[in-house]
């Protein structure tokens, strides 16, 4: 028998909290009353009250799209750099993966900790900051002399996108309520991850084939000190609101999650270059390090902190476990893909910088109109339906890199690779971070954005590591038999991904409805008016 669906957002009815059409009229309440289903629909559609006109909202979307088209510039686009910066600095081959690697390792590693920032400072505060200190530490590594300067300059980098991600996805969800206006511009922040991608591949193949790769970073600091200054003008303060929730930070909680991820990530990351692989004794030793202080922190978090960064009550909400847990698969193998992809067009099939930049763009192109055109129906269409779409072109697209014959026809095999891939990246984007803002309440916007960012970076980190170290163990089939036997892998992980869609994820439109914030206020007037009542 088929499971009902369920919302984008937690049922009400499961926390004993009733829909506004399904609230007793008896209960003569203004929430009520304003909480009427068209005045709900009206809400869902118009421009949020904190823009006085449509000009300053789009100065705020602008802004905040600009953080996902720097993040996918510094990530997707060193990809296609990385040959020239080794050969640039003569990197051994062990050490090749640190510069493109230091990036995402602190990324992946300080969300938490900066999306309770942006919940108890301020997302615009954050979001300023970061944008700044990316552009800083992009010139720093544009002028990089060495290469440790240059890892030093990627993994200060981080720092920025750590601060402005999380906080960029908590004013979307703080300022915009569930409805066709949410998913619109949750689709258009969607959809400049393609952008960034390819604006990324571009400068970094026009960088490397006629100019200099240092100019991939000048181009990255120019881009981010626009960001800065659009945002400084655009974005509507928070501070005084977030300082009124009284949100304070975990300070041995922050420390625990860091210093465990920090050594974990570094384990996994560090074991394709080390000597004797496991046997190498600073790697068993940090990852058991790592895993010890992740269960304190796991200790703290759930029975010590007075306020967590990672409460245990998020886990509760219905579906919130799968839908995180599929997505962690997906976003490891979207790591996979984009990687490996390139080594494999760039190394077998003899691509050159700007040859990537071309079998690329419809994985960016596309990307763009999905994700736009997703804003237009996501109130529509079921959401299961979406996602099962999105799982089943995650398995298709590194399948047909598995098994691409030598010389493959473009239309036959690369094409459609691409194509799979932005459908099922760009339409599950989408639709679970509409589903993660709306769990959650408006304090804990910073953390929404920080699980979001922090899942995808760290699955990114995590199963890039287990691809590196299945490429090395098997290396005496040869180069091209090794990068197979990794995108067979990512096709292992796209289908354990699907079959828990399949088994525990039912999704509805993401059609109007009230906030998080409004449903606790609604549930709290229930219980007060029913002891009332006795």
């Amino acid at each position: 028998m088929e499971k009902p669906q369920q919302s984008l957002q937690p049922n009400p009815l499961e926390k004993g909290v009733l829909s506004a059409s399904e609230a007793p009229r008896s209960a003569s309440s203004s929430l009520f009353e304003a909480m009427d289903p068209k005045e709900i629909e009206r809400l869902g559609r118009v421009r949020p009250e904190c823009f006085k006109t449509k000009w300053s909202e789009i100065g705020f979307v602008l802004s905040i799209c600009m953080a996902q088209i720097l993040v996918e510039y510094f990530v997707s686009g060193f990809n296609v750099l990385v040959p020239t910066v080794v050969d640039a600095f003569d990197i051994q081959p062990e050490s090749a993966t640190w510069p493109a690697s230091a990036f995402s390792l602190v990324v992946s590693c300080f969300l938490l900790p900066m999306g309770r920032l942006s919940d108890m400072y301020g997302g615009k505060r954050l979001f300023v900051i970061g944008v700044g200190w990316l552009a800083i530490c992009s010139i720093l590594a544009g002028v990089g002399q060495t290469e440790l300067m240059l890892d030093f300059a990627r993994a200060l980098q981080g720092l920025g996108p750590a601060a402005f991600l999380p906080s960029s996805v908590m004013l979307l969800g703080s300022v915009y309520r569930p409805g066709p206006r949410k998913n619109l511009i949750f689709s258009v922040y969607g959809a400049c991850a393609p952008l960034g991608f390819f604006v990324g591949i571009f400068c970094a193949g026009l960088a490397a084939q006629l100019m200099s790769w240092r100019w991939y970073f000048f181009i990255g600091a120019i881009l981010s000190a626009v960001s800065f200054f659009l945002a400084w003008a655009s974005m509507p303060s928070d501070k005084d609101e977030r300082a009124a929730l009284g949100i304070k930070m975990d300070g041995p909680g922050t420390v625990l999650i860091v210093a465990g991820l920090i050594l974990t990530v570094f384990s996994f990351t560090a074991l394709p270059s080390a000597p004797k692989s496991w046997k190498t004794p600073y790697i068993p030793a940090t990852f058991s390090a790592g895993i010890v202080i992740l269960c304190v922190a796991g200790w703290w978090e759930g029975w010590k902190a007075e306020q967590p960064l990672l409460p245990v009550e998020i886990f509760k909400v219905k579906m919130f476990p799968a839908v995180v847990g599929a997505m962690f698969m997906q976003y490891g193998g979207l790591g996979i893909f984009l990687l490996y992809s390139t080594y494999y067009m760039n190394t077998i099939l003899g691509g050159t910088p700007l040859q990537l930049v071309a079998w690329f763009t419809p994985m960016c192109v596309g990307g763009m109109i999905i994700a736009a055109i997703g804003g237009f129906v996501l109130h529509l269409l079921s959401g299961t339906i979406l996602m099962l779409i999105a799982g089943v072109s995650w398995v298709v697209a590194p399948m047909l890199f598995a098994i691409m014959p030598d010389n493959p026809p473009y239309w036959a095999f690369l094409f459609p690779a691409m194509v799979t891939a932005t459908i099922g990246i760009d339409i599950s984007f989408n639709i679970t971070n509409i589903f993660i803002t709306t769990c959650l309440p408006k304090r804990q916007q910073g953390l929404a954005g920080a699980i979001i960012n922090s899942n995808m970076h760290l699955s990114i980190a995590f199963f890039l590591g287990l691809g590196e170290i299945l490429v090395h163990e098997t290396k005496d089939s040869g180069t091209k038999q090794s990068y197979k036997n990794v995108f067979w892998f990512e096709v292992g992980l796209a289908s354990v991904a699907l079959l828990i869609m399949l088994a525990f994820v039912r999704l509805d439109r993401a059609k109007s409805d009230m906030t998080a914030d409004e449903k606790e206020l609604l549930r709290k007037q229930l219980e007060a008016e029913a002891s009332d009542s006795e």
